[in-house]
């Protein structure tokens, strides 16, 4: 039988699956949750927590404690050096890059054998699988799909083990059958030195069948520029006709829409978005209607939310899946197969869909600014964003803001660096329309703004293009599931963006 009608019936099979969490999420959810403190049970951290006589979720909720990464570090680092059965059954050999801010030394989570096959691999293949119901048509099983990812290297404890972005361990493992029709060879897709990974990869992939591409969009939007160049077009669709699809995620798609739809002004061609994080494979795309994902939830993950207002209590109540609200922000808590018990990993999500359960990101508990009581969260700057674009002709590359203190001599504000790819059609025009967007946006930043002028208008600075890749090189975070931080509560970014801005001007 053919492969392409071999995975179809796949495929099929696994939609079936799907349909059946689909109508019964909260029992999938509850079977779920039980399966895994079971098999956890004689764990060191089962047999803490008395794992063995769990048998209702309250009695899981109200017995083991709400982890963030510096709590479970010091077992992480354990296995890390390569000690069992500590929060999962059996040996760890496998650990990823947790992506984030460009400080500090990468976090470094544990993922089992179970979570890479039963949630990442399934999460890949579960995307195409609902891209093709909903694109009958569709042709990506004959062609190749390029991979634009990081590099990782074996763990200096043991040989057996190795640590990297997330998705070079995918790519590491993947079977065979997948191998065959990814690119390119995993000697360029995980190098180390990411410039010169983006010319081997443009030279070893421009004369390829590519259908598929999949990555950060930031990266892989450097590589298309790079094939374009070297290419001497102006269309990624002359470069690659088959090209249809596009799986992204890690950041926040919209401001970079433009430039796609520019560089790859092709009919037909689609943006899947996919929430995958080294903690796990939580949410995919499945249909052209909407950008909103779908909650996947028999991939070995068990989820509770916290209200995002009650996040700094000191014991937050966590809610369930049948007890979320549609519109409201949550931050994220998450038991898996890997043994990450009731861990936070930083991610907010606000509901768009209860019936199926269906979500957007919308920020990082530590990525927003609330210096004057604003609140403003990362969704609310990326909207904002989005309509000054719209009104005043620009394309956002990249940007980031943190807070303007108030002092003797004047008042509080936002100071934005934005790099445009193309400069609104007036600056001050630009900021006037974010401005009103946002107070429109978040009435907790109206309040502010209107009261007494405690808080002033944006002072946005437009930096030349190429700004940010210098800034986060310097910081050897190029590539990769690195990310620029958009939103700090204080100015440690900002500050040291302009610090080198005024260098290289005044040099």
């Amino acid at each position: 039988m053919p492969f392409n009608s071999v995975f179809s019936w796949l495929m099929k099979k696994r939609l079936h699956r799907i349909d059946l969490f689909l109508k019964h999420p909260s029992e999938v959810q509850n079977e779920l949750i039980m399966n895994l403190v079971q098999k956890a049970q004689y764990t060191e951290w089962g047999v803490k927590y008395d794992y063995k006589s769990i048998k209702r979720i309250n009695e899981f909720k109200s017995r083991v404690p709400i982890s963030r990464y510096e709590d479970l570090k010091p077992v992480f680092d354990r296995i890390y050096r390569g000690e069992e059965n500590l929060l999962w059954p059996g040996e760890m050999n496998f650990f990823a890059k947790s992506s984030g801010t460009t400080a500090g030394k990468s976090k470094l989570i544990p993922v089992s054998k179970e979570a890479l096959e039963d949630c990442h691999f399934q999460g890949g293949k579960d995307l195409l699988a609902m891209y093709v119901r909903s694109n009958e048509n569709s042709k990506v099983y004959a062609g190749n799909t390029l991979v634009v990812g990081g590099s990782g290297q074996e763990c200096e404890y043991r040989s057996n083990a190795y640590y990297g972005d997330l998705s070079a361990i995918i790519m590491s493992n993947l079977p065979l059958w997948v191998q065959a029709r990814r690119v390119p060879s995993l000697s360029i897709a995980l190098m180390d030195d990411w410039e010169q990974k983006i010319d081997q990869l443009a030279e070893s992939t421009m004369n390829k069948n590519v259908s598929v591409l999949s990555g950060v969009p930031s990266w892989m939007l450097i590589m298309i520029k790079r094939i374009l160049e070297i290419k001497g077009v102006d269309s990624i669709a002359e470069v690659w006709p088959n090209l249809e699809l596009f799986m992204h995620g890690g950041v926040n798609f919209e401001p970079y829409r433009k430039q796609y739809n520019a560089l790859i002004p092709k009919k037909g061609m689609n943006y899947y978005q996919t929430y995958n994080a080294s903690e796990g494979f939580f949410s995919i795309q499945d249909d052209n209607a909407t950008d909103d994902m779908l909650l996947m939830l028999d991939y070995g993950i068990f989820y509770e939310f916290i209200p995002l207002d009650q996040i700094h209590d000191e014991n937050p109540k966590t809610v369930l899946l049948d007890e979320v609200e549609v519109g409201k922000n949550y931050a994220l808590v998450i038991s898996t197969n890997a043994g990450l018990w009731r861990y936070l990993i930083g991610d907010t999500v606000c509901f768009t869909s209860k019936s199926p359960y269906k979500i957007r990101v919308t920020g990082r508990t530590k990525h927003f600014i609330n210096a004057f009581g604003e609140e403003l969260i990362i969704d609310n700057a990326e909207k904002g964003l989005k309509i000054a674009c719209e009104k005043t002709n620009a394309i956002i590359t990249e940007y980031t803001a943190g807070p303007i203190f108030m002092s003797d001599l004047a008042g509080g504000g936002h100071e934005w660096i934005v790099e445009f790819e193309e400069k609104p059609d007036c600056l001050n025009r630009f900021v006037e329309i974010f401005d009103k967007a946002l107070m429109e946006l978040n009435s907790d930043y109206e309040a502010k703004r209107s009261y007494k002028g405690n808080l002033a208008q944006p002072l946005i600075h437009s930096v030349e293009k190429g700004t940010f890749y210098k800034w986060m090189k310097g910081r050897n975070k190029l590539g990769g599931q690195n990310k620029v931080p958009r939103l700090a509560n204080d100015r440690k970014y900002v500050d040291d963006i302009l610090m080198m801005v005024q260098k290289n001007v005044y040099a």
